[in-house]
């Protein structure tokens, strides 16, 4: 498997490559000095916050006069009707009330460059109401982006466009992460500007700031109400992220109603509690200037991030649906349609983009161009100044892994001392660290039990964001939708860590990743009914079969060392695909026949006596019931029989494999097969066949010493004996 590099052509769209490919998205950067191959490229109770204006302007384009802006605005409204109704399925109601926003922010305040949607350092922008994603769309339209061509916006919706229901990044270039559950879009926003302030702080010089760039995010009620957008609200605060500006579309309307049902708290008094700057604008539908003041404050807030409440009319414009929840989730409907043009003034036919409209918007192209032609010149020069800071970036931003990175994993033989998986996870994290300079990652308030602490870098803290080592607290979803942000900003490698068991509190946040194609590493820690005393509610049990049901996702669960370092070793070549680490908390043995290379193949022997490929009995074990079966080995061979014992650590890795490969592993004509691991069986017959037999736990754990839970649960040597004399 080859290591990441990044793509040399600008016409290679992300949702063309592989979905399991280890490449990073193309084109992140043109850097000057780069070889060829990389060079392409509402509350209704919240008061309002202190209108302190600092003594920072917000950098904007060209201002339009306001009948330009007014028109431009109702341009991006109709685009969204348009689309909406021709597929006949969608949500109007926000871009129509957010359009003015949106307008303003692409229009005259995002720095970027639509030739190329992954130049490095453009402002990153995130719909975090996801259901809105017909806004985007118009402004990418507009903006100039290749990826949504008129025919894109009439295929809205449809099997195999450009604009599907929800932003995708794989998609749709210039869409920065896939939103659609809601809070996801906002805990994806921390995680960009974590990122950009962590790299920030390790490159930038005084006299020269290579990394610079604001995150934005259009959030609503919804979002609002998830508890996920509090988790990641609150370290966005604690760190101190100045440069993420959050506007909140306080438009008081969600798919049951009024937000008077349920959702009355004072967003302003929570977000200021989560130490971020609150301003109010109460004019979001035609407020232009109070939008753009607020932006202008916000930017002269250094040291918090900002949540501007914006006060919009969802569906704004539409005579008989604005303000109520049937703007929200459907179509306006032609007879609703046709009343909404009249109101704003609108004698255009579907999908119109005016001419002076659209000769505003075209200069984005020349601007970006010139924008990222600018920063390739400031690089240029940070690199005859800053060689090794530089060639270090660079290896970043292309996702470029060091040559030989993979030689600094530890290897082990069977005199090595036995040690718990998670410890020897911490020995591959610290070795790599010292070769992967974007590596860096954290637990949720479990680093010392999930054994992930960087022993040589310090934590990442308001601070010190230079520093490798993420202090994420009892945070488990916002942590994994944080760490999905960092991944899809640039090349750096994200990790993050709790208990396998509480993967339940972030299962949302890790099927965004196998969805948006985010390699982010979950070190998941005491993988099963072997962590004991805890009991029940702290053992795993069905989660071993129900990541391996995801799709895009490695489920590894390694024995020993070598295979924890094998890994460490696929889920970093893997930065398209995240990976989950089951990982012991009890000690385990160093076994004979376990390598890298073997993890690489998803499934492989570790012992064999046979010959001819045709051994009397196959047993198959994963993670810390491998040496089990290994045991269980040893003795059936002592009475004769010919056994061949299988470490299946991946089943997605051994299902990629050639059939010749796996029909050297698991021959067809061996039907006798004994598996055994601790968690569900579930699935295991894929494996064994109907004339096998799985060993494992189709219950709830208990209390219990580990040794005495294995012994109750039938998890033992003589019970593979006894299965495998059996079969």
């Amino acid at each position: 498997m080859a290591a990441a590099s990044a793509s040399s052509s600008l016409s290679l769209l992300p949702r063309t490559l592989n979905h399991h490919s280890s490449t990073p998205h193309p084109n992140r950067l043109a850097l000057s000095g780069l070889t060829p191959k990389t060079q392409a490229l509402r509350t209704r109770h919240g008061r309002r916050a202190r209108a302190t204006v600092r003594a920072a302007a917000v950098e904007t384009l060209e201002k339009a006069d306001t009948s330009l802006v007014e028109k431009s605005v109702n341009t991006i409204r109709f685009l969204s009707i348009d689309a909406v109704e021709k597929a006949n399925s969608g949500h109007p109601g926000l871009p129509m009330g957010c359009a003015p926003m949106g307008h303003i922010l692409y229009d005259e305040v995002m720095r970027y460059n639509p030739s190329n949607p992954y130049w490095f350092n453009r402002d990153r922008f995130v719909l975090s109401a996801g259901h809105g994603c017909m806004l985007q769309y118009a402004l990418l339209h507009l903006a100039g982006y290749d990826s949504v061509k008129e025919e894109d916006l009439k295929s809205f919706r449809q099997w195999g466009s450009r604009t599907p229901g929800h932003p995708e990044n794989f998609e749709t270039p210039g869409v920065e992460v896939t939103t659609g559950p809601l809070g996801q879009g906002i805990a994806n926003a921390v995680g960009l500007a974590a990122a950009e302030k962590h790299l920030a702080a390790r490159y930038n010089k005084p006299d020269n700031e290579i990394v610079d760039h604001y995150t934005y995010v259009i959030l609503g009620d919804g979002c609002q109400m998830e508890g996920i957008s509090n988790e990641a609200c609150s370290l966005a605060g604690h760190w101190g992220l100045g440069k993420l500006i959050a506007f909140y579309d306080d438009n008081h309307i969600s798919i049951d109603g009024d937000t008077e049902i349920a959702f009355t708290e004072s967003v302003d008094t929570r977000f200021e509690g989560l130490g971020w700057h609150v301003i109010w604008v109460k004019n979001g539908n035609t407020g232009y200037d109070e939008i753009r003041a607020a932006i202008k404050e916000a930017k002269a807030v250094k040291d918090k991030p900002t949540l501007i409440k914006v006060t919009t009319t969802i569906g704004y414009g539409s005579p008989n649906k604005a303000n109520s929840y049937s703007v929200h989730g459907s179509a306006l409907g032609a007879k609703e349609v046709d009343a909404t043009r009249k109101n704003l003034g609108w004698p255009f036919e579907p999908f119109h983009v005016p001419e002076d409209v659209k000769k505003h918007w075209s200069r984005h192209i020349p601007d970006g161009a010139a924008l990222e032609a600018e920063w390739n010149a400031k690089f240029a020069e940070y690199e005859k100044k800053y060689k090794e800071e530089a060639a270090e970036l660079k290896s970043i931003i292309t996702g470029e892994l060091p040559a030989g990175w993979d030689k600094a994993l530890p290897t082990y033989t069977p005199e090595s001392a036995a040690d718990a998986t998670r410890n020897l996870s911490q020995q591959c994290l610290n070795a790599l660290a010292k070769v992967l300079p974007g590596l860096l990652g954290g637990s949720a308030d479990l680093a010392s039990s999930n054994m992930t602490l960087l022993k040589m870098f310090g934590d990442f803290q308001k601070g010190t964001p230079e520093e490798r080592n993420v202090r994420f607290g009892v945070r488990e979803h916002g942590m994994g939708a944080i760490c999905n942000g960092i991944a899809l900003h640039s090349g750096l490698i994200p990790y993050c860590a709790t208990f396998f068991v509480f993967t339940d509190y972030m299962r949302a946040a890790i099927r965004i990743s196998a969805l948006s194609e985010a390699g982010v590493i979950y070190v998941m820690t005491h993988d099963s009914i072997g962590l004991g005393e805890d009991g029940p509610t702290h053992q795993p049990i069905e989660h071993l079969a129900s990541f391996r049901a995801m799709p895009n996702i490695l489920m590894l669960r390694p024995a020993d060392g070598n295979e924890t370092a094998g890994a460490y070793k696929i889920a970093v070549l893997n930065r398209k695909r995240p990976s989950i680490l089951a990982l012991s908390r009890q000690k385990l043995p160093q076994l004979p026949g376990t390598s890298i290379e073997g993890v690489e193949k998803g499934g492989y022997a570790i012992s064999d006596n046979s010959s001819g490929n045709k051994p009397d009995v196959i047993l198959i074990g994963t993670g810390s019931e491998l040496e089990i079966a290994a045991k269980a080995g040893d003795e059936l061979r002592k009475e004769g029989k010919t056994v061949r014992v299988v470490s299946l650590v991946s089943w997605e890795l051994f299902d990629e494999q050639s059939e010749a490969y796996k029909e050297s592993v698991l021959p067809a004509a061996v039907t006798a097969r004994v598996s055994i691991e601790a968690g569900s069986t579930f699935g295991w017959e894929k494996i064994v066949g109907t004339k096998g037999k799985a060993i494992g736990i189709d219950r709830f754990g208990a209390s219990a010493p580990a040794g005495k839970i294995y012994k109750e649960f039938g998890l033992t040597v003589e019970a593979v004996i006894e299965a495998a004399k059996a079969v």
